[in-house]
């Protein structure tokens, strides 16, 4: 395993979404790719009722898989107001 691998797990084991306090892992390829398609389609906004335009490279999400956070240039943005519910997203 990588140094930077290591550092990203144990990052992960200590962190935690601001609004519930779940713990949070890196959103899985496919579910990326369907945020993604949707935030094309203009489909997406964060909880601070922003549009979200800029497809993302990765992100986190709470264990139960309803809160997802961006993560830019390798650093997650965990503020409430950038989550987006993914329990709002279609299909």
């Amino acid at each position: 395993m990588s140094r930077h691998a290591e550092m990203d797990k144990r990052l992960l084991d200590i962190i935690c979404c601001p609004a519930t306090r779940l713990p949070l892992e890196l959103l899985d390829a496919g579910r990326l790719s369907s945020l993604n398609d949707a935030i094309a389609a203009g489909q997406v906004r964060n909880h601070g009722n922003q549009p979200v335009a800029e497809a993302l490279d990765e992100a986190l999400v709470t264990r139960d898989g309803k809160l997802a956070y961006p993560v830019r240039d390798g650093i997650p943005v965990l503020l409430e107001d950038e989550c987006i519910d993914l329990r709002r997203l279609s299909g």
